[in-house]
């Protein structure tokens, strides 16, 4: 028996790792070479979400091509001029509250009816706790006004890779050190990341 496979067999790309890789480049100074990111619509709330902070985002190609992304770092951000729209996407929402935590400017995160059903207060709260300020800490829509943080230490009551990133995101953008300790093991896409770049990153008891 002779199987025979047509058309594109290349693994789609991972949303998780795409939404964390536009933001990640977002962040830099210089470019970034992306591929194999996951055109879907969760991505692209993401990159369109960064493109109203004044990031050069390019459009997420179908077919996982190379896009550049120019970072000027997120001292270059700006206050965007609408409400940041995350469509039905938790991670672009509940990220994004930890980088923008630090920045000096108000942004209001919003999102679909789903998404403004979900709870945030998991994320506001550790943020809250560094020195960020939220409007509302339960559901979007929830502005955030943000500015200098202080350093966290978080034993967090849930295993979740959303806070985790977002306290992680926060400690990166205004350059103050965090630790977060989990009941259990939550999954490690942003620690990964964060270690390829050079990111001082230390995990003990995985």
């Amino acid at each position: 028996m002779k199987l025979q496979i047509q058309g594109d067999t290349r693994v789609p790309g991972d949303k998780s790792i795409t939404h964390r890789a536009l933001m990640f480049a977002a962040l830099a100074h210089g470019e970034s070479r992306l591929s194999g990111l996951l055109p879907g619509e969760d991505c692209r709330s993401t990159a369109s979400v960064l493109r109203a902070l004044g990031c050069a985002i390019p459009e997420i190609p179908e077919d996982g091509s190379e896009i550049r992304v120019t970072g000027h770092g997120p001292g270059e951000w700006r206050r965007p001029e609408a409400e940041l729209d995350c469509g039905n996407s938790g991670t672009t929402a509940r990220l994004m509250m930890g980088l923008l935590a630090s920045r000096p400017f108000a942004a209001t995160l919003t999102g679909d009816d789903s998404l403004r059903g979900r709870p945030m207060r998991r994320v506001t709260a550790p943020l809250q706790r560094m020195g960020a300020r939220f409007n509302e800490a339960e559901r979007l829509p929830i502005e955030i006004v943000g500015g200098p943080l202080r350093s966290l230490e978080y034993a967090s009551p849930t295993a979740s890779a959303q806070v985790k990133s977002a306290i992680l995101l926060a400690g990166l953008a205004a350059g103050v050190p965090v630790s977060v300790t989990e009941p259990a093991q939550s999954r490690d896409h942003t620690e990964r990341i964060l270690a390829a770049l050079g990111v001082d990153v230390r995990a003990r008891g995985a």
